[in-house]
């Protein structure tokens, strides 16, 4: 397991605990006590440590190594029976983004997420999570798709940000994600949007306008990176922890401006930790949703789509 800076603590004590079992495996000594008092620590150390996290470590949190990425969720709240669609029918595939229908349980819904690799070869292959005109045009594609059967979306969120090359301008990326807001603002089915890990820009905001928008506890969902906003601000990254601060990007901060609609707590130690009980969590989540949004009016849904985003940054005086 890799650990970042500020998990040093659980990182000494995760490695006494193995020593503890290694010394106890070779001198046949019963070790059980001084590892179950290890243990004790372990897990009063992770609730002090995650529970007083800064905006920048989460932000670091969310872009953990061993963080899960959109086919592992995809993977587990399907149960394998996932479906994947390709391409949008007008340039290429966009292996950034993935989707297609499952089953969550007896309910058939179509999901859409952004994959960036856990190796470097995947990254590449992925693109880092980083999306071309024609990804947020599958993505669409999909959506409508999904529309046409009466199925819900759901999409799980996680990229840097839209691919930035010349040639993703020039095939149309700001007008790529302009419509895919504009549509889905309208699509007559329910939608979900979850953001899994880093939330940047409109390439997040590409496939993130639902009738509920969730954070996982440990991400953040902002305009500009940190590092970035430092860059701008103060001609530097040495700035980042105090541009993630001023930023306001954390799902406490968002929930606070009513930008997002819940939090999704993770176990204690971050999602990268338990992985399947996280999968758990999220899909409960989305069960939950579900449940309300499909007993729903389509036209009011809509409705109350179209309301929520557009009171976002107005101020009555």
């Amino acid at each position: 397991m890799n650990f970042l800076d500020f998990e040093k603590p659980v990182s000494d004590l995760i490695d006494q605990i193995d020593k503890q079992k290694q010394i106890g495996e070779k001198s046949k000594v019963d070790v059980s006590v001084a590892v179950r008092q290890l243990e004790l620590k372990l897990e009063e150390t992770r609730k002090t440590l995650y529970s007083n996290l800064t905006p920048w470590q989460r932000v670091q949190l969310s872009r953990h190594p061993d963080r899960p990425y959109s086919l592992a969720y995809i993977d587990s709240i399907t149960d394998k029976n996932f479906v994947e669609l390709f391409g949008d029918r007008t340039v290429k595939d966009d292996k950034a983004i993935i989707g297609g229908f499952g089953f969550i349980d007896d309910q058939s819904v179509m999901i859409i997420g952004q994959q960036k690799g856990s190796t470097t070869k995947q990254r590449q292959y992925r693109n880092f999570g980083m999306a071309n005109p024609e990804g947020y045009r599958k993505a669409l594609r999909l959506m409508k798709l999904a529309e046409k059967f009466n199925k819900p979306v759901i999409t799980l969120i996680d990229t840097p940000g839209a691919y930035p090359g010349l040639e993703a301008e020039e095939r149309g990326q700001g007008e790529a994600i302009a419509r895919n807001l504009f549509e889905m603002s309208k699509l007559q089915v329910p939608i979900i949007c979850i953001i899994i890990g880093e939330g940047a820009s409109g390439g997040a905001l590409g496939i993130g306008i639902g009738d509920r928008v969730l954070m996982l506890e440990n991400t953040w969902y902002s305009v500009i990176s940190p590092e970035s906003c430092s860059s701008i601000l103060w001609r530097s990254w040495d700035y980042k922890e105090k541009a993630a601060e001023v930023l306001k990007l954390t799902a406490e901060d968002m929930l606070s401006q009513k930008l997002i609609d819940g939090i999704i707590r993770e176990p204690i130690g971050a999602a990268h930790t338990q992985p399947e009980k996280m999968f758990s969590i999220v899909k409960s989540e989305i069960k939950k949703h579900l449940s309300t949004l499909l007993k729903e009016d389509r036209k009011e849904l809509v409705k109350k789509r179209i309301e929520k985003f557009c009171s976002m940054g107005v101020v009555m005086e």
